[in-house]
């Protein structure tokens, strides 16, 4: 990414499939690449700009008016933003909220990340739909006067989603613990692969000592916590690239050790219990998926941001593809959009995921109950 400070206000999206979008800068100057996705999110822009899940993205906002709150201080998931750039159609000409400090244009510029504005989102989304999440390109500044054949060249030059190893980019680089509030009940080793700060805090409500691992982290460090379970974490990039991790987390189903795994954890179970992953089209990214869990017939409205999906059968237990050892697996939870998977249930082990964000940072709190889950998967382990 190139960053200049010019006054230039016009800016130019390049989708890798020629197709060219001419709206107004916002944010940073300068040129900017990643993987093209839209979130349909009406609110929570500073919770979805801070997910580390959408490392090299560029996040194309289907909500016309973004940035009425502003920016504060006490909203970020993690300590920057993470998306390669921004799209949005209407940017609030000014932040109206009290707990705004600055708006979202500033704190964009301040953190050097592009962005365009003044464009027919709608088409744009439509066009993702059809043709699929692709790479594309942001220009503003000198650069927004570049050739078209340049710029195309600079969109498709840019590496792919597919076979992206990308947790290690986003992971912390120490460990670091998150007490429990109140009375400490249990300890729990979570596995950074581009965690939320809401989801090691509902944990800590609940009496749970998180201790965050680095996405390197073997599982003698895991062991060395003498953890009551074990929890992976949302992340971005391929589950196809995680062997590491894979080996780790089938560490652990070997050890018995209580799992939780969230987005990119629920792949990565689904990966060592021997199933297979996929990309999909165009991915699921907001605030408002409807999702059913199976076990109980209840649908709830979640939140998504992932690219890839695991491959599953629906309907009854099926004997886990990676041998005995694992028992039977079920999909525990389906998207009534498209049946995509959307959990797992362990049935011969104390295991289990589910593909969205139940610490809903930002969205509804339908899911909440699945950190319950975890709990009581603690005590019965005990």
């Amino acid at each position: 990414m190139s960053i200049t400070t010019s006054p230039v206000d016009t800016a130019v999206l390049v989708l890798e499939d020629g197709r060219r979008f001419t709206g107004r800068a916002f944010g940073a100057r300068g040129t900017t690449v990643g993987e093209a996705v839209f979130n349909t999110g009406m609110t929570g822009y500073q919770e979805t700009l801070t997910d580390p899940s959408y490392r090299r993205q560029v996040v194309v906002m289907t909500a016309p008016h973004v940035g009425n709150t502003g920016w504060n201080d006490e909203d970020d998931e993690s300590g920057r933003i993470w998306v390669s750039g921004f799209v949005v159609r209407d940017p609030a000409l000014r932040p109206s909220n009290w707990r705004s400090s600055r708006s979202l244009d500033d704190e964009l510029a301040a953190q050097g990340v592009v962005g365009i504005s003044g464009i027919d989102t709608r088409a744009l989304t439509r066009h993702l739909r059809e043709r699929g999440a692709m790479r594309v390109g942001i220009f503003s500044g000198p650069e927004a006067s570049n050739g078209e054949r340049e710029q195309l060249a600079t969109v498709t030059g840019a590496p792919l989603m597919t076979g992206a190893a990308l947790a290690p980019e986003v992971s912390t680089s120490e460990p670091y613990v998150v007490a429990p509030v109140g009375e400490k009940r249990f300890t729990v080793a979570a596995l950074d692969l581009g965690i939320k700060a809401m989801t090691p805090a509902l944990m800590a409500q609940r009496g749970i000592e998180v201790h965050v691992l680095p996405a390197t982290a073997t599982f003698e460090d895991i062991q060395a916590i003498e953890p009551d379970g074990v929890f992976f974490s949302n992340g971005p990039g391929d589950p196809a690239t995680a062997e590491h991790e894979v080996g780790v987390l089938r560490q652990v189903l070997d050890a018995r050790i209580p799992f939780f795994g969230i987005c990119f954890g629920n792949q990565l179970l689904g990966r060592a219990l021997g199933f297979g992953t996929y990309k999909l089209r165009y991915g699921h990214r907001g605030i408002n998926q409807p999702v059913m869990d199976v076990t109980t017939g209840k649908v709830e409205v979640t939140a998504h941001n992932h690219g890839f999906a695991v491959e599953a059968p629906l309907g009854e237990p099926v004997p886990a593809p990676a041998g005995p050892a694992y028992g039977k697996v079920r999909v525990s939870h389906v998207c009534l959009n498209d049946d995509v998977v959307e959990g797992l249930e362990c049935l011969d082990l104390p295991a289990f995921s589910v593909q969205y964000h139940p610490e809903a940072a930002a969205g509804p709190h339908d899911a909440a109950y699945l950190f319950d889950r975890f709990v009581s998967l603690l005590e019965g382990s005990r």
